[in-house]
């Protein structure tokens, strides 16, 4: 009893708060279902690092000496050493991603790089704002939309920051329903929202091409940006796992297994940044607004790339399509189609949708990695 009343005094008003919002990323998780093997054990993982004298944290026991909390060790391993959690986590995106719709209209690849500008952006604003330039290049990247990548990029930053970070990057994810059709209201008219678009009879795309594209772009990308090797080289691994034909138990498991299991690991990991003490200052507020504005950023300038388009084609481009080029796939695809039966129940986008936000996919992790080796060159 004395030593439960001793760990009731040592509860810190920063660790109460830290519980409610652990409380409230398991109910996003469980009643509003936004990426659910995301958010709960993010929000578990944040209530567990914050109890007093947690088990979960490495610690010094009297009459034993240093013990390894577990949670801990994971993000030193699987994280902070050698990011390998984020690679192996691409390696069952890559499985899941079918490049045929992409390939099938390769114009589409123009919406991938449109829908980045706000990583650029965000750079400079967090400049301005007093991060240095390490840490005002991993924030931007939280405009990616692809958790993994930004994990990535800010421990090869070595950020201060790795957990708001983490967190602002994957509790966007979560919110896509909400910030997408929201900024793209803000851009649209209703009629723009009902433009239609002919139907997509996917071409048959040869095996070989399906197999020759993913080891083109690892090494088209790896060629103009070395620091994004490890990054497009998982991905693209597990998309050539799939394409094969010949792998396909290991597809499906990098699909299912792999994915699934990495994805929880991760989560519950990333919650190791959450300790309140280094969570709740002024600096994580500032990264939360960054993140939401490249968020928001690059989901406009796709966007607004194809309303420019639109004023050259005779045949329009509904500018939702555009808003699909940031790399939360398939996620953003749905929303805009969910968007676009809203306004017209006979406005079929999904497949127009889908292409670009593969094609985004694939942008993010170009976008990261060509960000990365400029920073790394001017830091020398």
């Amino acid at each position: 009893m004395d030593f439960l009343l001793e760990s009731l005094v040592l509860i810190t008003w920063k660790q109460v708060i830290m519980y409610a919002i652990g409380i409230i990323l398991i109910f996003l998780a469980i009643k509003k279902e936004y990426e659910p093997t995301l958010l709960l054990p993010i929000g578990f993982g944040a209530i567990l690092v914050n109890l007093p004298l947690s088990g979960v944290l490495n610690q010094i026991m009297p009459g034993i000496g240093e013990v390894h909390g577990p949670i801990q060790w994971l993000f030193e391993t699987g994280i902070e050493a050698a990011e390998i959690m984020p690679l192996l986590l691409f390696i069952g995106i890559g499985a899941m991603i079918d490049f045929t719709p992409l390939l099938s209209r390769p114009v589409f690849f123009l919406f991938g790089a449109a829908a980045h500008f706000g990583i650029f952006a965000t750079v400079t604003l967090s400049v301005l704002l007093g991060f240095d330039l390490r840490d005002a290049t991993a924030i931007a990247i939280i405009g990616a939309a692809d958790g993994p990548t930004t994990i990535l990029v800010a421990q090869i930053l070595r950020s201060h920051y790795v957990g708001p970070i983490m967190i602002a990057a994957y509790s966007y994810m979560a919110l896509v329903p909400i910030i997408q059709p929201f900024t793209v209201k803000l851009l649209t008219t209703k009629k723009e929202r009902m433009i239609r678009m002919p139907p997509v009879t996917d071409k048959v795309i040869p095996k070989s091409l399906k197999i020759v594209f993913p080891i083109v772009v690892t090494i088209v990308v790896g060629l103009i940006s070395p620091a994004a090797v490890s990054l497009i080289g998982f991905l693209m691994f597990g998309n050539l796992i799939r394409e094969c034909t010949v792998l396909d138990s290991l597809s499906e498991t990098a699909q299912t297994n792999l994915t699934n299991l990495i994805t929880l690991l991760l989560g519950i990991t990333v919650a190791f940044t959450m300790q309140a003490e280094d969570f709740l200052k002024l600096d994580t507020i500032k990264i939360l607004l960054l993140g939401l504005f490249a968020f928001i950023l690059d989901t406009a300038g796709g966007l607004i790339f194809a309303k420019i388009l639109n004023l050259f084609l005779k045949k329009k481009i509904n500018p939702m399509i555009g808003a699909t080029g940031i790399s939360a796939f398939p996620m953003s695809a749905r929303v805009i189609q969910r968007m676009a039966l809203k306004e017209d129940p006979q406005n079929y986008l999904l497949m127009h949708a889908v292409s670009a936000n593969v094609s985004g996919q694939i942008a993010s992790v170009a976008a990261s990695g060509l960000v990365l080796s400029l920073i790394m060159r001017h830091l020398g």
